[in-house]
């Protein structure tokens, strides 16, 4: 390990031996309290971190009131801000660029989200690349305006991207430092001081690149991070919903709508998402064992716990007869051994094993593979198994009476894969209409008139198509976030943290000279 890894930024914390995590407040790290929560280790059930159960949070609101709603800095204050953070971000993507880091975050992120050695190392490498894209005059440029001729000599109105000031991040598991780091970095880079809470069962990786964003020159006062229950840190952005100016949430979409309510509508969300694929009529024998490989990948990768992970998988009469067995034949190759399966972390066995039997249940439906939960383990009771599963349920029972309980969505290793025809695709676009949540989707086809067909009558806010079309990707290439819903956060891109983390401000300067025929009106 490089030597800040080692000694104060990482206080001689490994990968493996995690330890105590801690609060920044004010720019200072602290235990916060003796309360404390043990964390266990998702693949063994031994106590492996202690995480603080902050139970005082008056003083994380007091540092939010700090931060004015014109923010740390903004077009008009402080524009060395952009240029220092973007020093930052240089620095932090060399950092991470060096193989004993990279390695260190992946294996950090597979204790506690346990998913293979590719996966982790992709979360990391699309962090670093994300940085890399906003080093150096990056995070100025996120803050270009635009100005438009005015009325008459000296008018000109100038557009500006403004910050809202005090704000809060709150992340899930499933990504414990992508999601964070994307999202706590755009915060930053338009203005704002961020209070960041992510889930316990994996806040230490966020606090480490934390840790390390401060090693690289950001400054420790710029963003406080609270560690406790999602509970509690409801309790606290009720009682500083007279201060935050904007929350950005990802996760449940129960516990968004609440947020949306309890702030008046100052949210950004990325909620739940039961995310669909579409295989057209154009069936062709050399693209199948991608299409089934993608498919795989899509529905099973990180046990299915991707925002974005393939829930409902429409194929096409063509392709049926060869893709299924092949969706089974990929899905028998996952394990534990190399963690292409692992624990789920927010449904239980038995809830997931009701699910997959209620589904399973439906006039038609049948189990097409797995539904058992996983054996030979030591993964703790708390946390769920289940093997790679599809069951397929027909067009009518989805469209028809069934429709809620078809499209409920299990977040781990589970997909609905419906079978239609030609004349079936209205049918299909109308099931699409219905689902509730716009996230992800693909449409795996060269038929141009079949994408046009599709894209036109659907809405979701990431959208693959083509025959190497997928549901899962990298965000930072791409804007990835909902559609549909004015409240939509976006991630990854510069269009994506503009319309997340700030607003419009309009200027109008008017320094002309006095108008030489300008009188008093004669009336008011």
């Amino acid at each position: 390990m490089p030597e800040f890894a080692t000694a104060d930024p990482f206080h001689g914390m490994t990968a493996d031996s995690p330890g105590v995590v801690q609060n920044l407040l004010a720019g200072a790290w602290s235990n916060a309290s003796a309360v404390r929560e043990d964390i266990v280790d998702p693949m063994n059930g031994a106590a492996f971190l202690r995480v603080p159960d902050t139970q005082d949070y008056a003083g994380y609101i007091d540092s939010l009131r700090q931060c004015p709603k014109t923010g740390l800095h903004n077009p008009h204050s402080k524009p060395d801000r952009y240029l220092m953070l973007g020093r930052v971000c240089a620095r932090a993507a060399a950092l991470m660029a060096e193989p004993e880091v990279q390695d260190y975050f992946t294996r950090l992120i597979q204790r506690v989200m346990p998913k293979s050695w590719a996966q982790c190392q992709g979360e990391v490498v699309v962090t670093r690349v994300f940085l890399e894209d906003f080093a150096g005059d990056g995070v100025r440029f996120l803050g270009r305006g635009f100005s438009n001729p005015g009325d008459h000599d000296g008018q000109e109105s100038r557009g500006y991207r403004w910050p809202f000031g005090p704000v809060a991040v709150v992340a899930p598991f499933n990504f414990p430092l992508e999601i964070p780091a994307l999202q706590a970095m755009g915060a930053l880079f338009m203005g704002n001081k961020p209070l960041v809470k992510v889930d316990s069962k994996v806040s230490t990786v966020f606090e480490q690149f934390l840790r390390m964003l401060i090693h690289c020159g950001l400054p420790a006062t710029d963003v406080d991070l609270i560690h406790c229950p999602g509970q509690q840190m409801g309790n606290l952005i009720h009682d500083a919903r007279d201060v935050l100016r904007l929350v950005q949430f990802t996760g449940s979409s129960s516990i968004a709508e609440h947020l949306a309510h309890e702030l008046n509508g100052r949210v950004r969300l990325e909620d739940a998402g039961f995310d669909w694929k579409v295989i057209g009529p154009d069936y062709a024998p050399e693209w199948l064992d991608y299409v089934a490989w993608q498919s795989d990948q899509d529905a099973y990768n990180a046990t299915g716990q991707k925002c974005s992970a393939q829930s409902l998988l429409f194929v096409h009469q063509n392709w049926r007869a060869d893709l299924l067995p092949k969706l089974a034949e990929l899905a028998a190759r996952r394990s534990l051994d190399d963690l292409t399966l692992g624990p789920v972390l927010s449904w239980s066995s038995d809830r997931m094993q009701a699910h997959v039997t209620a589904v399973s249940a439906l006039p038609g439906a049948k189990l097409l593979f797995g539904g058992k939960p996983l054996t030979g383990h030591h993964i703790p009771a708390c946390y769920g198994t289940l093997q790679p599963t599809a069951v397929e349920v027909p067009l009518a029972a989805l469209a028809g009476e069934h429709f809620e309980l078809a499209t409920t969505e299990l977040f781990g290793p589970f997909q609905v894969v419906v079978s239609y025809d030609d004349d079936d695709l209205p049918t299909v676009l109308g099931v699409l209409e219905r689902i509730s949540h716009h996230l992800t989707a693909a449409v795996v086809s060269n038929d141009v008139a079949f994408q046009k067909t599709v894209l036109g009558a659907t809405v979701n806010g990431t959208t693959y198509c083509g025959m190497r079309a997928r549901t899962t990707g990298a965000p930072q290439n791409h804007w990835f976030g909902p559609c549909g819903d004015p409240r939509a956060a976006g991630i990854g891109t510069a269009e994506a943290i503009r319309a997340t983390w700030s607003g419009h401000r309009e200027i109008i300067m008017d320094q002309g000279p006095l108008p030489a025929d300008w009188t008093i009106p004669a009336s008011a």
